[in-house]
């Protein structure tokens, strides 16, 4: 069964930001869904508990250069 999560994130600028988000969490094993706003400043990730966790979530953010607050 699929988790969901909302994160504040900080440091995302402009859509490209939105892209690497999306495209960095979709890598993820487990991850099926990734939502991602500047303007918001919110990440929405959709996941499986089996396959990852969010603390793996957080790692992929913040070594993409943002903040999860």
């Amino acid at each position: 069964m699929t988790e969901t999560a909302t994160l504040n994130v900080t440091g995302m600028k402009c859509g490209g930001c939105e892209a690497n988000v999306k495209t960095g969490l979709s890598a993820i094993a487990g991850v099926t869904a990734v939502t991602a706003s500047s303007k918001d400043k919110m990440v929405g990730v959709e996941f499986e508990p089996n396959q990852t966790d969010l603390a793996a979530i957080k790692e992929v953010i913040v070594a993409l250069g943002f903040e999860v607050v």
